[in-house]
């Protein structure tokens, strides 16, 4: 019987054993994309106890919990102790089995913390009390549990109006961790909200010192933050949408949209995604002038549930896959910029995994013979960041592209434990590739190349060569 969480977690050959000890297991961490706040960084923020660590800001947690039965008031609630909160979640934990939580989070406690009991009401203070008592100590800080899983760079997720500071701080700090911005517009697109929007071009136009008042001039101040980013060592755009868009426009069509938004009025469906189109093409090219990475993230349903929106506010964990439709708009969109010879590398993360074939496919449509793995069936993200999700998409780009040329894992997490992530993904890959060669699928005779040229590879190099951070 295999053991739950020991050094052979998820491994359930000697191969796989083999790859993961031999090949995966210490290789530093590139997390090309996070959503970690810069600030906690810069300051090296030390966190009074493992709830604020832990529960603050995860909605996964927040989900699982309510799906228990917990009141509101245990999870985002301000009049129940820090404490009150972690003894509700140790509460939930043994109900999360076969849920990917369970396995986060004990991986989380034995990498963070070295604690390998399981979390449960009756374990719950002692395990309280040990994280905090460590919380205080040397490297447990922001910085500290960063180093403490071996990662070496990581991007942030920036919008064009931010200042950037504590980018500039940490690196006048020269630690040795590279903390870069990535290029995150999407509230610059966003017209679809003309009282929201005309607040954003406001605040736009003041750092930019640009005064926006048409098209050209946003595009003007959006190419100068764009400029600003390059010279903080941003080398990569992310995209949150619902949908890819694709739809014919002209420079006169675009700025009367603008325009008239500036004016508090709201365009038409096909208006906002005339403008939306306009801006992707645009974002795209900038990106291919400097050499970045685009990534787009497409397909969530977000805030669905309005009661709770209003009560707690937006990205609280009332969101879901969504159905969209896009494979034609996706394909029409890289094809606007590729028929320009202004395709810059790119990562196509989706959230429905019925999309899995589709955006393996598209991404063959648009490698052009110079690059390895151009153009990137990006990781299982989100609901999909799971064992189950990782071997499914893992599984379609090997049957429809080089999972050889992938750029892995990333945490897309706001948590400082999440790097664990890594760790059970880079376990997932061992376990496939070695079934494959205890199967007699791979060849076992060419096991140090497939170390070397996949794990190794997809687990790190790839990240490093691609992005040239």
């Amino acid at each position: 019987m295999k053991h739950f969480n020991d050094e052979n977690f998820l491994l359930l050959t000697r191969t796989a054993e083999r790859l993961y000890h031999e090949y995966a297991r210490d290789l530093p961490i590139i997390d090309f994309h996070c959503h970690l706040d810069p600030s906690e960084i810069a300051c090296d923020r030390r966190f009074e106890n493992m709830t604020r660590l832990w529960l603050y800001g995860d909605h996964y947690k927040w989900r699982a919990m309510r799906a228990n039965g917990i009141d509101e008031r245990y999870i985002t609630g301000r009049d129940t102790s820090d404490w009150e909160k972690f003894l509700k979640w140790a509460e939930t934990v043994p109900f999360t089995m076969r849920n990917p939580l369970y396995h986060w989070t004990h991986m989380e406690l034995k990498g963070g913390f070295g604690i390998g009991e399981l979390l449960e009401p009756k374990t719950a203070e002692t395990i309280y009390k040990l994280c905090n008592d460590l919380l205080q100590q040397p490297g447990y800080g922001a910085r500290g549990l960063i180093q403490k899983f071996r990662v070496e760079a990581l991007c942030t997720t920036d919008d064009p109006a931010d200042s950037l500071e504590h980018h500039a701080t940490l690196a006048r700090d020269c630690y040795p961790v590279k903390m870069l911005p990535t290029w995150r517009p999407d509230k610059s697109m966003a017209v679809e909200n003309p009282e929201i929007y005309r607040k954003y071009v406001e605040k736009l136009s003041e750092v930019s010192g640009i005064t926006i008042h048409s098209y050209t001039t946003l595009m003007e101040a959006l190419r100068k933050r764009h400029d600003f980013f390059h010279a903080m060592g941003c080398r990569l755009s992310d995209h949150g949408l619902e949908e890819f868009y694709a739809q014919e426009y002209t420079g006169t069509s675009t700025d009367a949209i603008f325009r008239r938004v500036l004016d508090g009025k709201r365009p038409d469906e096909k208006e906002i995604c005339q403008f939306k189109t306009v801006m992707l093409v645009e974002f795209g090219i900038m990106d291919w002038e400097k050499g970045w990475t685009q990534q787009f993230h497409y397909g969530a349903l977000r805030n669905t549930n309005t009661r709770m929106f209003h009560a707690i506010g937006p990205d609280t964990g009332y969101d879901s896959i969504g159905d969209f439709t896009v494979a034609k708009n996706m394909s029409r969109f890289l094809d606007m910029l590729d028929s320009r010879d202004k395709l810059t590398k790119t990562i196509i993360y989706n959230l429905n995994p019925r999309d899995n074939e589709m955006v393996a496919t598209m991404a063959g449509n648009f490698q052009d013979g110079r690059i390895p793995g151009k153009i990137q069936f990006g990781a299982a993200w989100w609901f999909l960041d799971q064992k189950d999700g990782m071997e499914k998409q893992i599984n379609t780009l090997s049957l429809l592209g080089l999972l050889s040329r992938f750029v892995g894992m990333l945490t897309d997490s706001r948590s400082f434990l999440s790097y664990s992530r890594h760790d059970y993904f880079r376990r997932t890959l061992c376990d496939l590739i070695g079934k494959d060669i205890e199967q007699g699928l791979l060849p076992a005779g060419e096991i140090d190349f497939i170390g070397r040229q996949i794990i190794q590879a997809v687990c790190y190099i790839n990240a490093r060569d691609y992005f040239k951070f």
